[in-house]
C-alpha cells in the first residue's frame, strides 16, 4: 500500500498537475452544458489555493519585499517595457483580423496578479516579491493597457477595459486570502490548535493546485468551441513563442540589475504568467466580439497553464545554471 506524505506530493506534484489537465479536457467533452456553472468555482478554488499558498510564506519579512526596489523596477521593466515590445515582433505573425489581434494583447499585455504568486513558490521563486508587487501591476496594467491597445491597434479602447473586474479579483482573490492567512499564522503563533490546522494547511497546496487545474481546463476548454477553431489555433504559436521568451528576457533583465536567484525566479515567473482568467470578462464585454474574443483568450489560458508546468522544473534550473556560470 502506498503511503501519501506531504515530500511525496510535493515530489511528484507536475505528474500530478499534468494528470488533473488531462482529466478536465477529457470532462470537457462531456460536460459541455455545465460549462458556465463550473467556471463559477474557478475563483473560489483559486482564493483556497492563494490562501494556503499564503501561509507558506512568512509574513512577517513581508515588509522587507514592499522595499525591494530593484525587483519592483525589473518588474515594471520586464512586463510594461519588454513584453510590448515581444508581443509587437509577434504581432507580425497573426492574420490581419482586429478582433484576434485585440484578443492577443488583452491578454499578453496584462501580468498576471493571482496565480503567479502559486507557481512563483512552487518554481521555488521569492513568492513573497510577486505578492508584494501586485498592487503595483494591478494599478499599471489597469491605467497602460488602453494606451498600449490604442497605440498598436489605432483604437479608443478606453471604454472597453473596465477597473471592476481588476479590483474584483485583488480582492477576493489576493487581499481576502492574505487576511485569512495572516490570521492562520497570528493563531499559530499563539495556540497549539492554530498551529495543528496551519500544519495541516502545508498538504492542501498540491491538491487544491490539481483541483484549480482540473476545474479551469474542464470549463473554459468547451468555449473554443463555440468560435472559428482555425483563427483560434493560430494563436498557439504564438502563445508559446511568447512563454518561452519572456522568461529568458526575464533573466537578462534580472541579470543586469542584479537580482538574486528568488528574485529572478519570481521575475521570470511574472514575465511569463497572464492575466488571463481577470480579463476574460473584458472579453465577454467587447460589443460584437461574440465568440471569438473569448475563445482566443481561454486558449492562452489552456496554454500558460501547460506551460507553467514547465516553468515550476525549467525556471529553477535555467536561472541557478546562468547564475553559476556568471561566478566561474
Amino acid at each position: 500500500m502506498i503511503r501519501v506524505s506531504k515530500p511525496m506530493l510535493e515530489k511528484h506534484q507536475v505528474g500530478i498537475y499534468f494528470i488533473a489537465v488531462f482529466a478536465g479536457l477529457l470532462a470537457a467533452t462531456v460536460v459541455v452544458r455545465s460549462s458556465a456553472a463550473l467556471a463559477a468555482w474557478i475563483n473560489p478554488a483559486l482564493a483556497a489555493l492563494l490562501y494556503v499558498t499564503f501561509l507558506q510564506v512568512p509574513l512577517t519579512s513581508f515588509r522587507q519585499a514592499l522595499t525591494h526596489g530593484r525587483f519592483l523596477s525589473a518588474l515594471l521593466i520586464v512586463n510594461f517595457v519588454a513584453v510590448p515590445l515581444v508581443v509587437l515582433g509577434l504581432l507580425q505573425f497573426l492574420p490581419d483580423n482586429p478582433a484576434l489581434q485585440f484578443a492577443v494583447l488583452l491578454v499578453l499585455l496584462t501580468p498576471c496578479i493571482d496565480y503567479v504568486v502559486v507557481f512563483t513558490h512552487l518554481g521555488q521563486g521569492d513568492a513573497k516579491l510577486i505578492l508584494a508587487a501586485t498592487p503595483v501591476l494591478l494599478i499599471a496594467q489597469m491605467l497602460l493597457l488602453p494606451i498600449y491597445l490604442g497605440l498598436l491597434l489605432g483604437i479608443d479602447a478606453a471604454g472597453l477595459v473596465q477597473a471592476r473586474p481588476f479590483l474584483n479579483a485583488f480582492f477576493w482573490l489576493i487581499a481576502v486570502p492574505l487576511v485569512l492567512a495572516w490570521l492562520t499564522q497570528y493563531w499559530a503563533a499563539r495556540r497549539e490548535l492554530g498551529k495543528r490546522v496551519e500544519g495541516a494547511m502545508g498538504w492542501l497546496p498540491v491538491p487544491l493546485m490539481a483541483l484549480v487545474l482540473l476545474i479551469v481546463f474542464a470549463a473554459v476548454a468547451p468555449q473554443i468551441g463555440a468560435a472559428s477553431t482555425d483563427v483560434v489555433w493560430t494563436t498557439v504559436p504564438l502563445y508559446v513563442a511568447f512563454a518561452t521568451a519572456m522568461p529568458l528576457v526575464a533573466y537578462a533583465v534580472g541579470n543586469l540589475l542584479g537580482l538574486d536567484v528568488g528574485a529572478g525566479r519570481a521575475l521570470a515567473f511574472s514575465a511569463g504568467t497572464r492575466n488571463s482568467l481577470v480579463v476574460l470578462p473584458l472579453a465577454f464585454a467587447v460589443p460584437g466580439g461574440g465568440a471569438l474574443i473569448p475563445a482566443i483568450v481561454v486558449t492562452q489560458t489552456l496554454v500558460e497553464l501547460v506551460c507553467e508546468l514547465v516553468y515550476v522544473r525549467w525556471i529553477p534550473r535555467l536561472i541557478k545554471t546562468a547564475i553559476e556560470r556568471e561566478t566561474l
